[in-house]
């Protein structure tokens, strides 16, 4: 077993200036290194995952979970340096958190930490649990995707995008991607997508129901979206959304929607007990990691930024043009 050594009792971490701001409102700081509670660990961080969730904190609209710390960051990859519950000291982990990621070291619950899978850097492996976990809680679970059916991938080319892309295939799905522009409808077909839509020029909803409809939505773009993806169902299809970057407000034919026999559903990550993400982190472990080992799954690296340019990344993420993750290295 790998000694426990001497940390240094500061860190370098991001914040935000004002609390809220445009990107150019993060900035190093120094803050002291956490100190783990009972059943957590502590990881020195070597890649972060800069996410969508991380812009919208950023901007104020959405607050850490109480007890998490208020810099940024939900997922890492690292070594365990303070361990607890199944971790050893020197473990290498890929974790979930509830914020601080932006920094050398997280405070991690132990049970929200999974072991780096073969094969697959700190770096790839940090651009799993965010990802990974939002992608089976609510394709899988709540969508309740099997072999066989139609899963619909809005944003294809996102990190959100290209894991369920891959996560579907690998369950045996087929799989419809849309995307704005045909560059990115190419790369979604690319990484595995059956049909790939450029929702910039062809009508989604047409296209899905020429090719048989699609049982499974994944929708983060909501707004007008909202009426195609109805048009979109099977009977019996599922609607799941994890964002609604066109608005949040839309309205629904109710007759449509029994017609359909459709169930529209939707759920966020971040404010789950710490229960339920371990039942989660579990889950994703048991069914996930198996396909990543056997090469059905691999994290989307678009491009990695040094911690102290984390403005610079997410400049980068908002732009849009990414294909898959934005990373951070410590």
């Amino acid at each position: 077993m790998a000694q426990a050594e001497t940390l240094p009792p500061q860190m370098t971490a991001i914040a935000i200036e004002g609390g809220k701001g445009a990107a150019e409102a993060l900035h190093a700081v120094t803050l002291p290194t956490p100190e783990p509670g009972p059943g957590q660990v502590l990881i020195r961080v070597e890649a972060a995952g800069v996410n969508r969730p991380d812009i919208a904190q950023r901007l104020g609209f959405y607050a850490p979970p109480p007890g998490a710390p208020d810099t940024m960051g939900l997922e890492v990859a690292g070594e365990v340096v303070r361990a607890a519950g199944r971790w050893q000291v020197g473990d290498k982990v890929c974790a979930l958190l509830g914020g601080g990621g932006y920094a050398q070291y997280a405070v991690c619950d132990a049970r929200h930490a999974l072991p780096i899978p073969a094969g697959l850097s700190p770096l790839e492996a940090a651009g799993l649990p965010e990802t990974v976990f939002t992608v089976f809680a609510n394709v899988f679970e709540h969508g309740a995707l099997k072999a066989g059916e139609t899963l619909m991938v809005h944003g294809a080319t996102s990190g959100i995008g290209t894991t369920a892309i891959q996560m579907a295939k690998a369950a045996g799905a087929r799989v419809i991607a849309t995307a704005r522009g045909a560059d990115k409808a190419r790369q979604a077909l690319e990484l595995g997508a059956d049909i790939a839509i450029d929702a910039t020029a062809q009508d989604f909803a047409e296209v899905a129901r020429a090719n048989g409809g699609c049982d499974v939505i994944l929708d983060m773009v909501g707004g007008d979206y909202f009426a195609k993806d109805l048009a979109a169902l099977n009977t019996g299809g599922r609607l799941v959304f994890i964002a609604a970057q066109a608005g949040a407000k839309v309205e629904l034919n109710i007759g449509a929607l029994m017609l359909k026999r459709a169930v529209i559903t939707g759920s966020t990550l971040r404010p789950r007990s710490a229960d339920e993400k371990a039942r989660l982190a579990a889950a994703v472990e048991a069914t996930v990691w198996p396909w990543i080992a056997a090469g059905k799954l691999r994290p989307q690296i678009d491009r990695t930024f040094p911690l102290a340019q984390a403005a610079e990344a997410h400049a980068y993420l908002e732009a849009g043009g990414h294909l898959g993750k934005v990373m951070l290295t410590v």
